[in-house]
Order: C-alpha cells, then sequence, then structure tokens
C-alpha cells in the first residue's frame, strides 16, 4: 500500500474511533468533558504517525461528523474548539521549541476559547462545570491550572505513544 494511501486508511479509522467517543460522551451523565478529551487524543496519532495533515483531517472530519451525527452538539462544539483542535495545534505550537513564547500561546490560546465558550456557549458550556466556576474568575483561575495540567499529561501521553506503543506496531 502507498504511504497516501496508508494516510488516508489511517485518518478513517483514527476518525471512527474519535467520532465513537465523542458519541459515549454524549451517553456518560458525568464524566463528559473528559470523554472528549480522550477524543481529541485521537488525533494525535494521527499528527505523529502520519502527519499533521493526517492528523488534522482526523479532527476536522470528526469535528464535522460530530455536529451532523451527534445528539448532543455540545460534546461536539467542545471538541471543536478546544479539546479536539488544541492537541493538534499543540504540536505546531511547539516546535517553536522556544518554551516561554509555547507557554504563552498555549495560554492565549486556551483563554480566548474559555471566552468564547464562557460568553458565546454559556448554555451549553455551564452544564459542564461545578457552580463555583460560573464565576469568570475562578474559572479562568481553575481553567489555566488545569490545562496547564492536561498539557502536561498531553504530553506525556504523545512521548509514551512515541516511545513504546508506536515501535511496538510497527515490528509486525
Amino acid at each position: 500500500m502507498s504511504k497516501r494511501a496508508s494516510r488516508v486508511a489511517l485518518g478513517g479509522v483514527l476518525t471512527a474511533l474519535s467520532l465513537l467517543l465523542l458519541y459515549l460522551a454524549t451517553l456518560v451523565p458525568s464524566g463528559r468533558m473528559g470523554v472528549v478529551a480522550v477524543a481529541g487524543l485521537v488525533p494525535v496519532v494521527g499528527v505523529v504517525s502520519g502527519g499533521f495533515v493526517t492528523g488534522f483531517l482526523c479532527y476536522a472530519a470528526t469535528g464535522l461528523l460530530g455536529f451532523l451525527l451527534l445528539p448532543d452538539k455540545g460534546c461536539a462544539l467542545l471538541y471543536v474548539i478546544l479539546l479536539g483542535l488544541y492537541p493538534v495545534l499543540k504540536g505546531v505550537i511547539e516546535r517553536l521549541r522556544k518554551l516561554p513564547v509555547e507557554l504563552v500561546l498555549k495560554l492565549v490560546f486556551f483563554n480566548g476559547v474559555t471566552s468564547v465558550l464562557f460568553f458565546g456557549f454559556s448554555k451549553l458550556f455551564y452544564p459542564l462545570l461545578p457552580d463555583l466556576l460560573h464565576q469568570p474568575l475562578y474559572l479562568y483561575v481553575a481553567g489555566n491550572i488545569v490545562f496547564l495540567i492536561y498539557d502536561f499529561g498531553v504530553s506525556k501521553l504523545i512521548t509514551y505513544y512515541v516511545t513504546r506503543i508506536r515501535p511496538a506496531t510497527r515490528k509486525h
């Protein structure tokens, strides 16, 4: 199989997996945001294994299909605006290899998205938040802390995938 065909196949399989996880997020009464975050990690496999275009197309296809097929559009919106897009953009930002600049760009992205969700889509976003976080100051402070922990965790998962899982799948 050609490299292009294998990238297309990889993108299709990853899109299906990501969409399945998004659908599961609509069924889970609690932990919905966590399941959407896991769905957002799937395009990272596309970026690492097939390149940026494969990962981005997986993200875009999952987002579009999510809006068309999912009963809960809030999960699709959260995926498209933050938890699906960020892991793909993370790779682009981290190519700068300047930690302070990377950190600023990541926080600008997160706070911009948080503002859009909080002020533009509050009816969809509020049910996902604990009551304490309905106040913007608490939302931004807690959100930035959780986001930085999430970013660190995504980095560790990418490292684990690259060093352990990907080499094991290439042996067979």
